[in-house]
């Protein structure tokens, strides 16, 4: 269940006592927090991978599930600090329980205000080394704009331009281009250089939800699991394949838009949100709006700012420098020389109309250098995408990396890249599945 105030810290409580969950739950609620309370461990440990909250409050001894459990659950820098609530005669427990990584412990029966200034402490702490994460990401990755969205035509000049410019404001922003362009690369782009850095950015392939399942998803319900708009408080919602918005969701689309506040499912209780929207399309919406398929109105609220991305086409110019960017890092993955380009290559790469656009030139990079490995191949047939026999993988490495690839590729397909839950899925550690992703060359842009 959830309790949720405007403003404070998020915590997750797990406590089986019923009277202690609701004095817990009274106490923290009027010091402002936002709280998810559970009855068992189990949930607690689901909905923290879901909503990511700053603390976690745990008893120590509970049926199925301890407490000591949960934080062997949560063990790694990505999940918040465990805070323990223990009798008397659990003290040696918690104190062994500190050493294997929990926060602190609060002895019952524990005085309110030291319960609130230690829970706010490691609130604190987790914010800041969140944020001192984000930072050095950033810093990393700012030249960052420039490798992110490689190019130096004009138009590519131009958009990095305009992304500088607009990505400190709250308004609307629709990123308009083909598939394989590099939406969701730009929708992180402005969430990255804006002050919501330190937020989350949940990112929501319109088009994956069933309709039926549409609204739950966006807006939870009540006294359940928090809906995408909770989980996007405070940061960015990148709302992709926006065409695909079943017409019953517009119009409380709209009202987010309009008021920054939703209605979850089953209760007439409005929640207030601070979330920037980012849409993507890659039909022409206006179509949608004559067919009757979109809300003018909402439409006219989206494309407050717009950015419009040149298909591959649009900048040949950009096509062999992209090219040998991308040949250069998969040959890295696959530890295998570059191979030189022919001036048959070049040809291949500067006629082609290239459909798929930079996703599909990426991809062709890497089944030139799969190609290398076993020593023949050109650009010409890694574009030939009927030429499948020549991607088969010769050596039992190669093939063990490949089968990992696509299997991780899925997982975050089919998890909308949600990581915490990719890897889950996988059966393997967050710190694991990092790994595999840069190893392998993945990135997750390219697959949502």
């Amino acid at each position: 269940m959830s309790f949720k105030q405007e403003t404070g810290y998020h915590v997750v409580i797990a406590d089986d006592d019923r009277e202690m969950r609701e004095s817990l739950v009274h106490l923290l609620s009027k010091a402002g927090w936002r709280i998810d309370y559970f009855s068992n461990a189990a949930q607690a440990i689901t909905a923290v991978q879901v909503s990511k909250p700053d603390v976690v409050l745990s008893d120590v001894r509970m049926p199925g599930k301890s407490g000591l459990d949960l934080l062997k659950a949560l063990e790694g820098s990505v999940f918040p600090p465990v805070v323990l609530i223990s009798a008397h005669g659990d003290i040696d427990m918690a104190v062994t329980a500190m050493q294997d990584g929990a926060y602190s412990f609060v002895e019952k029966p524990f005085d309110p205000r030291r319960l609130l200034t230690v829970l706010k402490h490691a609130a604190e702490n987790h914010r800041l080394a969140q944020d001192a994460d984000r930072l050095r990401d950033r810093l990393t990755s700012l030249s960052g704009l420039d490798r992110n969205l490689l190019g130096d035509t004009p138009v590519i000049r131009e958009l990095r331009e305009d992304i500088l410019d607009i990505a400190d404001t709250d308004a609307p922003v629709m990123v308009l281009g083909e598939t394989g362009t590099g939406k969701e690369l730009v929708a992180h782009a402005l969430h990255d250089l804006s002050p919501r850095i330190s937020g989350p950015f949940i990112a929501l392939n319109c088009a994956t939800i069933p309709v039926e399942n549409f609204e739950t998803e966006m807006f939870g319900t009540a006294g359940g699991a928090s809906g995408i708009m909770a989980r996007a408080d405070r940061g960015t919602l990148f709302l992709d394949e926006l065409g695909a918005c079943p017409e019953s969701v517009q119009a409380k689309l709209l009202r987010v838009i309009e008021t920054q506040e939703f209605t979850p499912l089953g209760t007439t209780a409005s929640v207030k949100v601070d979330i920037h929207i980012i849409s993507a399309s890659n039909e022409k919406l206006d179509v949608a709006v004559a067919e009757k398929r979109f809300r003018e109105d909402l439409l006219f609220r989206l494309n407050t700012l717009i950015i419009d991305l040149p298909p591959l086409r649009d900048r040949r110019d950009d096509v062999l420098m992209l090219f040998t960017h991308f040949l250069v890092h998969a040959a890295s993955v696959y530890e295998v020389e570059v191979p030189e380009l022919t001036a048959e290559d070049i040809t291949a790469l500067m006629t082609y109309e290239w459909p798929g656009n930079v996703r599909e030139l990426r991809q062709v990079a890497e089944r030139r250098i799969l190609s290398a490995r076993r020593g023949r191949g050109s650009v010409a047939i890694a574009i030939n995408r009927d030429n499948e026999i020549d991607e088969v993988p010769e050596t039992l490495r190669e093939a063990v990396a490949v089968f990992e690839r696509q299997l991780i590729a899925k997982a975050i397909r089919a998890n909308q890249g949600r990581m915490d839950v990719v890897a889950e899925a996988l059966g393997i550690g967050r710190r694991t599945l990092n790994e595999k992703i840069v190893k392998l060359g993945l990135n997750k842009s390219d697959l949502i």
